[in-house]
């Protein structure tokens, strides 16, 4: 037996780890956002599980109902909603729930409540469930200001003012990535240890990549520069190589592999969609908050990502966002 290999397995920074030694950093903290963390990792977890044996449980299929957005809804973002709402309630760090599957905004009771408002899709990319296709839960989470009652305008605020974002992909792997604000670091499901393990230190994305993202099905309704800005990728006019394009359809699956291997990930307004089909709190600005850490950039076809002001919980905006250069390229023929 190699008690060597054991010993080593010990001595992992695992998430809890990790969490814990940012909190050291800020020595008048009094533990809260360690808590909150450590609860949505929880359900991240039981989300994961559900996942994993969904056509043994026969958690796949419909759940028979329409959620806020129109969508019908799977079993699995039924399970996974709920799931989330209890496992940040159960924190006691909470005041504000906003979740893609509810019209409303949760309003934490005052006995549980803390100073944190939690944004989060709990179960992105939901159609691909029936067919094995990676899918993922995306979060963001706010502070309340001091002294007041929580209300709805802690919550519509710009994506700038988020303290942490992140995602936790369910495929082949679970990889939870995560943002605090200083950098993007993304931890692996042990599948045995039951535990996150810090395996992409510090994720960078790449200046420039090679592919761009973007489901050309609705070429027919985009806009000029959008529809000029992916001509280019396929046909450059400076005599380069072409872009390869790649589109899952799921957004995790998209955005993960921009941030891990460069290039643009495209969701843009089209005739179909004026104000975009993506919702800003809980998907634009998450990972709008992820890829800017990583070194790139989110743009909306008229300004930053992260300086949007939302009106509404649900509004929706076009996004463009990946490698520096790239988002440059486009925002050249927007602006």
């Amino acid at each position: 037996m190699d008690h060597s290999a054991d010993a080593h397995r010990t001595d992992l920074m695992t998430i809890t780890r990790f969490v814990l030694n940012e909190q050291s950093k800020y020595p008048e903290s009094l533990g809260d956002f360690s808590i909150l963390l450590n609860h949505i990792v929880l359900g991240c977890k039981f989300v994961c599980s559900a996942v994993n044996k969904a056509g043994l449980a026969k958690l796949i299929g419909l759940a028979g109902e329409t959620n806020v957005q129109g969508e019908e809804q799977k079993k699995l973002d039924v399970l996974s909603n709920e799931v989330f709402i209890k496992a940040l309630v159960s924190s006691g760090r909470t005041c504000i729930l906003v979740s893609e599957e509810d019209d409303e905004a949760t309003f934490v009771e005052p006995s549980k409540r803390g100073r944190y408002c939690v944004v989060f899709d709990p179960l992105d990319g939901s159609s691909n469930i029936d067919c094995g296709v990676s899918i993922g839960t995306i979060f963001g989470i706010y502070m309340v200001k001091d002294g007041h009652e929580p209300t709805l305008n802690d919550v519509l605020q710009p994506g700038k003012n988020m303290l942490a974002a992140g995602y936790c992909m369910y495929g082949s792997s679970c990889m939870l990535v995560l943002s605090t604000g200083s950098g993007v670091n993304g931890f692996t499901l042990d599948p045995f240890l039951r535990e996150f393990i810090l395996t992409h230190p510090e994720i960078k994305i790449p200046k420039k990549g090679k592919i761009y993202s973007v489901n050309e099905g609705n070429a027919i309704n985009w806009d000029g520069p959008t529809a000029k800005y992916v001509e280019k990728c396929k046909f450059p006019e400076d005599g380069s190589s072409a872009k390869s394009l790649r589109y899952v359809g799921s957004m995790v699956a998209d955005v993960h592999r921009t941030l891990l291997y460069g290039g643009i990930f495209l969701y843009p307004a089209d005739k179909k969609s004026p104000n975009g089909k993506l919702r800003v709190l809980y998907e634009v600005f998450p990972m709008s908050f992820l890829m800017e850490q990583a070194g790139g950039q989110a743009f909306t076809g008229k300004q930053r990502a992260l300086d949007l002001v939302p009106t509404k919980i649900h509004e929706r905006s076009p996004i463009f966002l990946g490698s520096y250069d790239d988002v440059e390229e486009i925002k050249a023929l927007y602006i």
